[in-house]
């Protein structure tokens, strides 16, 4: 038996006359779309059919973009703020470490300050320091407190006779008191009979008691009512 085999059948594809389609473009009157040919009518129409989704796609795509971007911004700060927490957690116990040196060397040197009440014992073993080194004092006035933050400065106000060496001596004895006390404004002036005297401004600093350091947090604080 003979196979029968099927029709094949040809599709052809209509032509397209560029021609024609350029010479409908030039005859167009804008002022009168209705009569158009068709053609350039379906043409147009699907350009700005294409060109409102493509602005559309654009500007949507535009605003996602600027999302994302800000999200991934989020994402750097976030990443960044949970390293430093990390590194911080890790160190947690150097950090309570380092904290207490520095708690024990401040109480340290603050051991150094005396209170209101040892002022003048102070003032006497720099007294004696002089006078044990051969010194005479001319003056020995003690100024007005300056009160700082949490400690006072006391100034002092030294004339001194003496010699050079005794002096030196002297200066050494005051680095060794258990108490801070510095030597400032040296003047020194020959005398006749071969001695020096000695112009110097001691300073030496107490700490504030809990009753000072509140009157003069409050004294900071701005009065209610003043502009």
């Amino acid at each position: 038996m003979k196979k029968i085999s099927a029709p094949k059948i040809a599709l052809k594809l209509p032509k397209i006359d560029f021609q024609s389609l350029a010479n409908d473009f030039k005859t167009l009157d804008p002022k009168d779309p209705g009569m158009w040919p068709l053609a350039p009518k379906v043409v147009i129409l699907l350009g700005v059919f294409i060109g409102l989704l493509a602005a559309g796609a654009w500007f949507g795509w535009r605003v996602q973009q600027e999302e994302l971007d800000g999200k991934r911004l989020q994402q750097q700060k976030l990443q960044d703020e949970w390293l430093n927490k990390k590194k911080q957690a890790l160190n947690l116990d150097a950090h309570r470490k380092q904290l207490t040196e520095i708690d024990e060397k401040f109480g340290a040197l603050l051991k150094q300050l005396p209170n209101k009440t040892e002022m003048e014992s102070l003032l006497i073993d720099i007294n004696q320091a002089g006078l044990g080194r051969g010194l005479q004092f001319e003056t020995f006035k003690p100024g007005a407190e300056l009160k700082r933050d949490f400690y006072a400065e006391l100034p002092i106000q030294l004339k001194m006779v003496g010699s050079y060496h005794d002096f030196g001596s002297f200066a050494g004895d005051i680095a060794k008191l258990p108490r801070i006390v510095t030597l400032n404004n040296v003047n020194l002036v020959p005398a006749k009979d071969g001695s020096m005297t000695f112009d110097v401004i001691a300073k030496t600093f107490r700490y504030l008691d809990d009753e000072e350091l509140a009157a003069i947090r409050k004294a900071a604080q701005p009065k209610k009512g003043r502009k």
